[in-house]
């Protein structure tokens, strides 16, 4: 390749509106994903097949999400929450059931979960109103951003789906803590201290005692004592841990791990392939699996701050943020330091509708580095 073709495949690249440092991070580590996909899978190729399939999809609607400038999300995000809050109580009405959970709209050519969407549409419209005014937000712009994430998440959780609630609560809590919301109650901060930890003690007990369900107090009394359960809500746990603890620095090698190849391990293309990781990879390939996701967080970090405008600032540093929550749950889920969800490993776990959810993600934080946003509409 000479140096003409070099310079015409970089003027081609610059109308894609990709940021290139971020594109390769997340490439790698989809390449990464692909190879242990491939090891932890029975039927390899037909998965590597598909999930080529669905991260062909998800690549794609980054791509098309990334020439849409910022300020056109944050223009049509009321009309977006509408629409999500409207997928939603369809669920709740005609949903289609499975696993004893009502989260799919089935429209007959296609079948999808409305909370995915959300994952995205709450970030845009928190972000959207909290930048009307300046920074720190008012209480106004802070109350209804609180009505509208509590209503949202009291949705999700009907279906029930609490795991993606919180998830999706948090994204929009992200937005409040990017905005400079202060909690302050009091003047006195061990007051201040005092009165929410009462409150979150006061949350707790209403939440155990009638709002969560029994299979979910199991799971929470599971990550106390796996080994009180073992072959039962304890077992997924127990299996994780021996996978992990079992690949040592350097890992047994692709193929060779004895908890996955020879099914021990539950999920473990899915939900649970960080235990895969860890028994065929060890320590090793744990600490490059992590250094990826640093990278991949610290550039889109990178990006949000150097944002023109309070808006991009406050969606790009809180889908980072929620990036590195999906992360960490699922880490600590598979660790046993945290109940188990039902969360992917961003990137690396089989799956398609959460894969194009992440990837729009990314694709709104391209939109924020290559899109300039009109002085107008900057504060």
């Amino acid at each position: 390749m000479n140096f003409f073709s070099i310079a015409r495949l970089r003027h081609y690249w610059h109308y894609f509106k990709l940021d290139t440092p971020l594109f390769l991070l997340i490439m790698t580590l989809s390449s990464f994903g692909l190879v242990i996909l491939y090891s932890a899978s029975a039927d390899s190729l037909s998965t590597i097949y598909k999930q080529i399939f669905h991260f062909s999809l998800a690549i794609g609607t980054m791509l098309v999400i990334a020439q849409i400038p910022p300020n056109v999300l944050r223009r049509f995000s009321p009309y977006l929450m509408l629409f999500g809050i409207f997928l939603l109580v369809l669920v709740l009405f005609f949903g289609s059931s499975s696993g004893g959970a009502q989260r799919w709209l089935d429209l007959g050519f296609v079948r999808f979960q409305p909370s995915e969407i959300m994952k995205v549409i709450v970030p845009i419209a928190i972000a959207s109103i909290l930048s009307e005014k300046t920074l720190p937000a008012k209480p106004m712009p802070i109350f209804l951003s609180v009505i509208s994430i509590a209503t949202i998440v009291l949705l999700i959780a009907r279906q029930p789906d609490l795991g993606t609630s919180i998830l999706i609560g948090a994204s929009g809590a992200y937005v409040l803590f990017f905005s400079g919301v202060r909690i302050q109650i009091l003047r006195n901060n061990w007051l201040n201290l005092t009165l929410i930890a009462s409150f979150i003690s006061a949350s707790g007990y209403v939440a155990w005692n009638y709002l969560l369900m029994t299979y979910q107090k199991k799971r929470i009394l599971t990550l106390i004592d796996p080994s009180s359960d073992p072959l039962g809500s304890g077992y997924h746990i127990l299996q994780s841990k021996i996978a992990i603890g079992s690949g040592g620095i350097f890992g047994k090698g692709l193929d060779q791990g004895s908890q996955s190849q020879l099914n021990f391990l539950p999920e473990h293309s899915t939900d649970f392939i960080f235990a895969v990781i860890a028994e065929e990879l060890g320590l090793i390939g744990i600490l490059c699996l992590f250094m990826l996701y640093g990278l991949i967080i610290y550039r889109a970090f990178v990006i949000s701050f150097q944002a023109e405008d309070n808006f991009s600032k406050l969606l790009g540093a809180s889908l980072t943020l929620t990036f590195f929550t999906y992360i960490f749950v699922n880490v600590g889920m598979v660790s046993g330091l945290l109940p188990v969800v039902g969360v992917p490993l961003p990137l690396v776990s089989y799956g398609g509708s959460s894969l194009i959810t992440l990837m729009s993600s990314f694709g709104i934080i391209m939109a924020i580095r290559k899109h300039k946003t009109p002085s107008y509409l900057q504060h």
